[in-house]
């Protein structure tokens, strides 16, 4: 494109974009101290809100988780028009046997824990307990404030503008387009349920593709620096945050560089959300620099992202599409996978085959330290509850480490 056919735009324009884009920095990128500890603005509110109706959440998730399944039986068994000719709601509830079947199971769950009314094995604060009443009551404010908040994040411009600037970055390191990189920083400094949401979104809109996507959840959504300073306390090494972090990262990117050349992720399809590919932002016309283009790119989108009404009802869809979507599945496999790890050596056999590996690289208490690899998966807080008690600190920095670059995030 020559450069006497470069777009004009006004001022106003361009504080379309750069106004939301900098309030979206803020929410969600912006880390602060708050009564001692280190944090962001959507975990702020999140945190606020949890605190002041902690003891009627529990209640609300259970209601949620009910009102999920019951819907999903009614439109599986009669399809009500409200549901079949209203996008929205078809999406929601019309879902496959398997998703059925993981929100009845999730209702029940839910139902029998808030009642108390079931063995002690499902209702223990170890296990569904520790779903309903720490987890979901952490997640249900974020996904709240998260899914209003978000479009400051996505529907202004900035993904657009950083994709332009990263692109050359991104792709042939991490094999992800430019605008991937605001989902990382989103969840290393925010919150990873966030960078997930993102992805999510992005995903469905037709930014990313299927490998696209499932690398973002795999490599680059991890925990906030806020949890790895609770991860590194738990086991008595605050001392060592600076260290600590800085491990993560470097293990992080070199697992980011890996994994996505290695199957499954490299056999995922390139294939996008219902087959439709928003236009490509990532080639550069000829008479522009990556800045050019990316801030032309920004202010379109921005000039292009609706009025109040839109953003209002796109955050509403966003947040009852987690709500209904995701806490049900939490609840069914997060109180499963915490049964076992609770109740059963499963994750003590798993651990097994970490042993020799542990030895090899010299970590002490080898035996001890082998279960934390694995249990991680039914929650990434446990390695390092069952880790603190081990002598070592060499043993109990690595736990901490394994425990949040080992997350995969399932949506």
């Amino acid at each position: 494109m020559d450069k006497k056919l470069k777009f004009k735009f006004s001022i106003g324009d361009y504080l379309k974009f750069i106004v939301p884009s900098i309030i979206g920095i803020l929410l969600f990128m912006f880390p602060f101290k708050h009564n001692g500890k280190t944090t962001i603005f959507v975990a702020f509110l999140a945190n606020s809100l949890s605190n002041l109706i902690k003891n009627q959440i529990p209640l609300i998730i259970t209601s949620l988780i009910s009102f999920t399944a019951i819907t999903t039986i009614i439109h599986k068994i009669f399809r009500p028009s409200f549901i079949e000719n209203n996008n929205f709601l078809k999406n929601t509830f019309n879902v496959n046997n398997f998703w059925l079947i993981t929100r009845i199971i999730g209702m029940i769950l839910s139902i029998i824990i808030f009642l108390d009314i079931g063995p002690e094995w499902v209702t223990s604060p170890d296990t569904g307990g520790l779903i309903l009443y720490d987890l979901l009551v952490t997640l249900f404010t974020i996904f709240l404030f998260a899914g209003f908040l978000l479009p400051f994040l996505t529907d202004f411009g900035l993904l657009e503008f950083i994709g332009a600037l990263l692109t050359n970055v991104m792709r042939p390191i991490f094999l992800l387009p430019g605008r991937s990189s605001i989902d990382c920083i989103a969840s290393w400094v925010g919150d990873g349920t966030i960078g997930v949401a993102l992805t999510n979104k992005q995903y469905e809109e037709g930014y990313y593709t299927e490998r696209e996507a499932s690398v973002i959840a795999t490599t680059f959504s991890a925990v906030s620096i806020t949890f790895c300073l609770v991860i590194i306390s738990q086991v008595g090494l605050a001392h060592l945050f600076a260290h600590y972090y800085l491990t993560v990262i470097i293990s992080g990117i070199i697992a980011a560089i890996i994994v996505p050349r290695i199957p499954p992720l490299s056999r995922k399809s390139d294939t996008y959300y219902g087959g439709t590919k928003k236009d490509s932002t990532e080639n550069i016309p000829t008479g522009y620099n990556s800045a050019e283009w990316g801030a032309t790119l920004a202010i379109r989108k921005a000039k292009d992202s609706g009025n109040f009404k839109n953003f209002i009802v796109n955050g509403i869809q966003t947040v009852l599409d987690m709500w209904l979507g995701v806490i049900p599945v939490i609840m069914t496999f997060g109180t499963i996978a915490l049964i076992v790890a609770e109740a059963t050596p499963v994750f003590q056999w798993l651990g097994v085959p970490f042993i020799p590996i542990l030895k090899l690289f010299k970590i002490p208490h080898a035996v001890e330290a082998s279960q934390t690899m694995i249990i991680g998966f039914a929650d990434m807080f446990l390695p390092s509850v069952i880790g603190a008690s081990i002598p070592s600190e060499l043993t109990r920095f690595v736990i901490a480490g394994v425990s949040v670059t080992q997350l995969i995030y399932l949506k």
